[in-house]
């Protein structure tokens, strides 16, 4: 089945080393480190950007250097795509788990990183075995119907570096100055890392701007539109929503919703961060929640269109992997439904994902489902575009209704209705990232069934990891507090049931005891705030352990700052849980970001991104609508259009902004755990009160980052030109 029409860079008689153990080897260690930096990208912003290019130029130059460095063979441009088809994995499996799985500490259960990694593996192998019967279907017989634009993008780019191109200084040069920037604000503190005030002008209004290395990348990555979108929401949030509820509430003398916050408040006392917290996330999080229903089902023709013409080409014998010919040589059937049916078992018989057989059934027929629809609409408009948050919704809306009419509404049930739409939105994910994979490889020519060993490989790798990581970033930043505990004393029995035990852990504690943990969930008997606590043997409450992901205290006892991540896909998730399964939940306020998201809609805006820029503090929303300005800029003058832009210097440079950032924050935080680590680096305590009390610094270090994203912007793009090259031999 060889498309008539197509002549692969590489023929398909060439003999070219491919599949060797060197690119497996740098692309999993590249797939970790680029999985790393977009868990950190979609905890903060609930986005995530494709790794394929710039893991492919950085591939390109180290290969490069090495073969001159040790008299070796250069890698050929089949053993880079190697690199990218493993390293790839690692954001689409990163973008899964960061949406769904911090929502267990919602629901008040523990994030295992057992549980983790196992809905991680089984994700992220499932989309890629699910879509591989699809490759015909959809890479060789829609060639040229299908676009696959970032996997186009890639293999330019890949083709390009065969004769030389310096593609990768740029994303090197934009790793090391956000990883040096990133160390000196966050280790060293030598200016602040949120530049703020308030409006004097407007009650309970302030404003602010992230230093962020990272999200100035992704401003530039998503352009001006949906960057100005994003920033349009964050204003409606801090500066309309917020002094409203201010303003209006400050004749109440009761707080509302007061069973919901650990720490009961009058509105007119509270900041504008305690706004956010107690009633505009719940706003936000509706507002997102229904975003993604409608980019749903704005892409409900081509979804059942995508899924009808998958399955015909299937059926008509599109997943026939017996060719003879190396370009379409995919693995066999007998073993990717072997494989599945393997997983299908693994769900099943895994203790830590309290499956029932309904949720199996249901990751079963979802998964194969949106696996074909995420393939093809990676195919019809890009892996960005791709509406995997609203997929995963309508996966956990059918669970939890099918659960609700089964009766099915325990604690347990509730983990089980999450794990199901945790599988299915990482199988979907990986999907999409496998088909846009083997698009680039069959520009190239490379074998099928190389690449799809090579993304099993790392998805499995970089799963592993991902799950670890998820946690230690949840632990470095968890705060526990003895302030404003509620006065309860809990039964015997129930302490006596509770058999785990647990030390406070934080800055300045020295409490050695051992104390119990009780996870007070939704509806339970006492009356206490969902979330967990540490529990003294008379039944007192000693300590509120809040989670570092969607956690609601910002400092620790001391006073010390706690780093938090808003995670604002992952709210909903647990929203939707509590609302259906628990019909316990604020109602009024999340139909009032319901009906914001239908209104912006309806006045041609894109609901979710704008939804996002509401749930998101204003400080996160701002430096990403300066990316997308400076990203403005630069198309301006240099007219560049859409498709030059996916691998333009500017982009490069980004995608190095973010990942040495992300890398440098997630090190940071991890070597904070080190006694005496963070006290050693803090340069800035010692720069005295007035240096560290003034934005300035912070303000002019933005402009600093500015500056090179905008010269850098400014250079042509370097372009392919496929038909001037000649074949390899």
């Amino acid at each position: 089945m060889h498309s008539p029409d197509h002549q692969p860079y590489v023929p398909d008689e060439a003999d070219v080393p491919e599949f060797t153990l060197g690119p497996l080897l740098l692309g999993s260690i590249l797939g970790i480190i680029y999985g790393a930096s977009s868990l950190y990208l979609v905890l903060k912003v609930g986005m995530t950007v494709s790794a394929s290019i710039p893991v492919a130029v950085m591939s390109i130059t180290l290969f490069r250097f090495f073969s001159k460095l040790l008299g070796k063979r250069p890698a050929t441009i089949l053993e880079n795509n190697i690199v990218q088809t493993t390293g790839s994995a690692g954001e689409s499996i990163a973008f899964g788990v960061g949406v769904t799985m911090p929502a267990v500490m919602l629901l008040g259960y523990d994030m295992e990183i057992t549980h983790v990694m196992l809905v991680a593996v089984l994700g992220g192998l499932l989309g890629i075995l699910m879509m591989i019967p699809l490759r015909k279907a959809l890479i060789v017989r829609q060639h040229g119907t299908l676009k696959y634009p970032e996997g186009t993008a890639c293999a330019d780019v890949l083709i390009v570096g065969e004769e030389g191109g310096t593609q990768a200084k740029t994303v090197f040069g934009g790793f090391g100055l956000a990883f040096v920037y990133q160390w000196l604000m966050q280790a060293c503190k030598l200016w602040k890392d949120v530049p703020e005030g308030p409006l004097p002008f407007l009650k309970g209004a302030s404003v602010g701007a992230e230093a962020s290395p990272a999200l100035l990348g992704v401003g530039y990555i998503i352009g001006a539109r949906t960057s100005c979108i994003m920033l349009s929401g964050g204003i409606l949030a801090a500066l309309v929503l917020t002094p409203a509820i201010k303003l209006f509430g400050d004749a109440l003398n009761e707080p509302l919703f007061a069973e919901l916050m650990v720490k009961p408040q009058l509105i007119r006392d509270m900041e504008p961060g305690d706004i956010r917290k107690n009633y505009i996330l719940y706003i936000g999080a509706g507002a997102v929640a229904t975003g993604g229903l409608i980019s749903l089902f704005q892409a409900l023709p081509l979804i059942f269109g995508s899924l009808r013409s998958g399955l015909g080409d299937l059926a008509s014998g599109g997943g026939d992997g017996h060719s003879q010919r190396r370009t379409e040589r995919d693995l066999p059937l007998w073993l990717v439904g072997l494989g599945c049916l393997g997983l299908m078992a693994a769900i099943v018989l895994a203790p830590s994902l309290r499956m029932n057989w309904v949720g199996s059934l249901l990751v079963v027929l979802c998964g194969f489902f949106f696996a074909t629809v995420s393939s093809r609409l990676t195919g019809e408009i890009g892996s960005s575009s791709n509406p995997i948050s609203g997929m995963t919704v309508a996966t956990l809306l059918l669970t939890c209704l099918v659960f609700l009419l089964l009766g099915w509404t325990t604690p347990t049930d509730r983990v089980a209705a999450l794990s199901v739409a945790a599988i299915v939105c990482i199988a979907a994910s990986n999907a999409g990232t496998t088909s846009q994979d083997l698009k680039t490889g069959f520009l190239l020519g490379a074998t099928p069934k190389w690449q799809q060993w090579s993304i099993l490989i790392g998805a499995l790798t970089s799963a592993l990891v991902i799950g670890w990581t998820l946690v230690k970033l949840n632990d470095a930043g968890t705060v526990y507090s003895s302030k404003d505990l509620p006065s309860v004393v809990l039964p015997g029995e129930l302490v006596t049931s509770l058999g785990r035990r647990e030390r406070a852990n934080g800055p300045g504690l020295t409490d050695t005891t051992e104390y119990r943990v009780w996870h007070a969930l939704t509806g339970n008997a006492q009356g206490v705030p969902q979330g967990k606590y540490l529990v003294r043997e008379d039944g007192t409450l000693a300590w509120f352990v809040d989670p570092s992901i969607n956690g609601l205290l910002t400092t620790h006892d001391d006073g010390s700052p706690a780093g938090k991540f808003d995670a604002p896909k992952t709210r909903l998730m647990a929203l939707i849980i509590d609302g259906i399964l628990n019909q316990k939940l604020p109602w009024g306020l999340v139909l009032i970001g319901a009906f914001i998201a239908v209104v912006m809609q309806l006045a041609g805006v894109p609901a979710l991104p704008f939804a996002v820029g509401v749930y998101l503090p204003l400080s996160a929303s701002v430096p990403v609508f300066l990316g997308g300005m400076v990203r403005a800029l630069a198309d301006h003058f240099t007219k560049r259009t859409a498709d030059e832009g996916d691998s333009s210097p500017g982009v490069l440079l980004s995608s190095g902004y973010i990942a040495g950032g992300s890398v440098a924050a997630i090190l940071i935080i991890f070597l904070s755990l080190i006694p005496g680590f963070s006290g050693w680096l803090d340069i800035g305590s010692r720069l005295g009160e007035e240096w560290n009390a003034s934005n300035l610094p912070a303000l002019l270090s933005i402009a600093l980052l500015l500056i090179p994203l905008l010269v850098t912007g400014l250079q042509s793009a370097e372009k392919s030109r496929r038909a001037e090259r000649a074949p390899v031999e």
